[in-house]
């Protein structure tokens, strides 16, 4: 199994592509040999790539720019995700960018996947602070993961790490919303649809549950 980690100049990658190492490790002979976690901005390495992580942290509109500059990356994602259908986790900014736009210091264009848009956190309690920073509970939208796979195993009321301002808000429904997380109000946490997955939190910074959802992605044949 390849895993690649896309490198666009957002977040600390090496966190992340760790984070899967242990979590494949942990598996053991579930995932045969162990996957390999290449960290890159290539976009030939998508072509044969059996699961593709994207990370980011900052800014919508500065992260989507940075991917774009990656000679090919846009067009190898395109295939690779949506025509292919290889298995896609976004992680915080990476899964806000999978969002039609984010309205984030003006208004970007995203990936387009999820309909919806990324804006700011307007949390209903005015003494919590922006931005949400630190542990928050999830809660699933069904008990056991909502019946997706990814989220085996991972149920309402544990924990997982955040830090961000911003927030996927779906255009018209909210099926694509599969745990969210109280901050002020409902705020999504996950989301997914077909072969696609993101988590506004840091799998790799939360732990147990982190590391759960990590290795349920590596198993995952959507």
């Amino acid at each position: 199994m390849k895993v690649v980690v896309i490198d666009y100049g957002s977040g600390n990658l090496r966190s992340a592509a760790k984070a899967l190492e242990r979590a494949a490790a942990e598996l053991g002979s579930g995932l045969g040999a162990g996957p390999t976690v290449v960290v890159t901005g290539d976009a030939s390495a998508l072509k044969d790539a059996d699961h593709i992580v994207l990370p980011g942290v900052g800014a919508f509109g500065d992260c989507m720019a940075g991917l774009r500059a990656l000679p090919g990356m846009s067009d190898a994602l395109e295939d690779a995700v949506i025509r292919r259908g290889r298995p896609f986790l976004g992680i915080c900014v990476g899964m806000q960018l999978m969002a039609r736009r984010g309205i984030e210091h003006g208004a970007f264009d995203g990936l387009g996947w999820l309909d919806g848009e990324v804006s700011p956190l307007t949390p209903s309690d005015h003494s919590l602070k922006i931005p949400h920073m630190g542990w928050n509970e999830l809660v699933v939208a069904a008990a056991d993961g909502g019946g997706h796979s990814v989220l085996d195993g991972i149920e309402g009321g544990q924990h997982a790490y955040f830090v961000h301002s911003y927030a996927f808000r779906p255009a018209r429904d909210d099926r694509d919303i599969l745990a969210t997380v109280d901050y002020g109000g409902p705020v999504a946490a996950v989301v997914g649809r077909d072969n696609m997955i993101g988590t506004q939190f840091h799998p790799e910074k939360s732990q147990e549950t982190g590391l759960r959802l990590l290795g349920n992605f590596l198993r995952w044949r959507p």
